[in-house]
């Protein structure tokens, strides 16, 4: 028997394959206004197509996190960032084609299934959850999936800023070829360091079960799958709190995504920010939140995932009521810097309970709660743009209510979660 790497090996591993897919987050939000001047579409269009890779980097989560309690998350992760491959091959290829006297409001189809394509790679944050859950034990899951989810979410960030400076220098096709080379450099570094938890290692060179878990238990393995895919999905499906996991991180990480996205645009459009302002303006709310959640593990291990919570998502609804009223750059800037870190530690405690949630099927229970609850970064940027195009440019501002709303709902349910007398999300049998 031969158990290749060590917890901190499978957490580097599954940091760098979400990394590299979870950029697609920032695919079209700095370039939505560029080809908008072009296309000229209506701002719901534009809030659709900002929004497109988080529809399949929701929907995919769902199946491809249960995947990993059958053979770990190696494989899906390999698939779904060998798809993001192809949607960027293709998005490369129509910009080079097309751009810009060719892309009209006729390629919007094509754009969002593009857009689909290409966020697939944004479903690797669940299957990198549960391959993390499965090397780490439970004391340690809250630093181990704060820093995995907080450095992995550095990605749209850091992208929200740099692709406005290369589309200075190398326009919109080459900078969508750097974008692809990435991708390509960065799938290959996975291919050669990605590492399952011992357990499915084990499996996979021929081991009876009970040999598996014995053996896995010697490296220090707490949490074992449930057995088919099917079974993880049902299993984590009837617990209860699960679905009120999902409508919490609709709220937190729902609603990252969607800033990531929309970001952009409020910036651009409603305080006439250059486009490298607005990409950097992104980038310190995406960025800022991605340290935030490597910080909100920790605190979750100390002050437990529901307190956090709730401390937590009063700080996002704080920092949602200001950009509500904001008209000036400075407040909102002050805003979305505490939005950033409500949000932030908000889904760093959010995974600190899926795991003491459903320990024996953790894969579907972070396919149900990061996919579903991450649906959120696709239907909230269309309606800000349906408010932008009801009330005008002030939309972008009144548009936060909508967070506002969120924000006091989930701390509801969160309140009702701490105050349950289920309080350590013990699993009926």
């Amino acid at each position: 028997m031969d158990i290749k790497g060590k917890p901190r090996d499978g957490l580097i591993g599954a940091t760098l394959g979400f990394f590299i897919g979870f950029a697609a987050v920032a695919l079209f939000g700095p370039t939505a206004s560029k080809l908008n001047e072009i296309m000229h579409v209506a701002p719901v269009a534009i809030g659709f197509l900002v929004a497109m890779p988080s529809l399949s980097g929701s929907l995919l989560r769902i199946p491809f996190a249960a995947w990993v309690d059958t053979t770990g998350g190696r494989t899906p992760f390999l698939i779904l960032l060998g798809i993001s491959i192809v949607g960027m091959a293709g998005l490369t290829l129509l910009m080079f084609l097309r751009y810009p006297d060719g892309v009209t409001g006729d390629l919007l189809p094509l754009l969002f299934l593009l857009g689909i394509l290409c966020g697939s790679g944004i479903a690797t944050f669940s299957v990198g959850i549960a391959q993390v859950s499965y090397w780490f034990p439970r004391a340690q899951q809250g630093s181990a999936l704060g820093a995995y989810a907080g450095v992995g979410n550095l990605a749209p960030g850091i992208f929200s800023f740099l692709l406005p400076v290369a589309l200075n220098g190398l326009g919109m096709a080459g900078s969508y070829l750097i974008w692809l080379v990435f991708l390509l450099v960065g799938t290959a570094l996975y291919f050669v360091l990605g590492r399952n938890a011992p357990y499915f290692q084990l499996k996979a060179q021929g081991q009876t079960e009970d040999r598996a878990r014995g053996v896995a238990v010697q490296y220090r393995q707490e949490i074992f799958p449930a057995g088919r895919l099917k079974d993880s999905l049902l299993r984590s499906a009837r617990t209860p709190k699960t679905w009120l996991l999902v409508a919490v991180y609709f709220t937190t990480f729902g609603g990252f995504l969607a800033l990531t996205s929309w970001l952009p645009v409020y910036w651009k459009s409603f305080m006439a920010a250059p486009a490298m302002m607005a990409g950097a303006l992104t980038a310190l709310y995406s960025i800022l939140a991605s340290l935030c959640r490597v910080a909100g593990g920790s605190i979750s291990d100390r002050l437990g995932g529901e307190t956090t919570l709730m401390l937590a998502l009063a700080v996002t609804a704080a920092g949602a009521v200001l950009m509500t009223v904001s008209n000036q750059a400075g407040l909102s800037i002050a805003a979305e810097i505490v939005m950033a870190a409500g949000m932030g530690v908000s889904n760093a405690a959010v995974f600190k309970l899926v795991p003491q949630a459903v320990p024996e099927a953790v894969g579907g229970a972070a396919g149900w709660v990061g996919g579903l609850g991450a649906f959120g970064g696709f239907t909230i940027p269309p309606l800000l743009g349906a408010i932008v195009a009801a009330y005008g440019t002030a939309g972008y501002a009144w548009g936060y209510v909508v967070f506002v709303g969120l924000a006091l709902l989930s701390l509801l349910l969160t309140y009702v979660f701490l105050r349950s007398p289920n309080r350590r999300l013990e699993v009926a049998v």
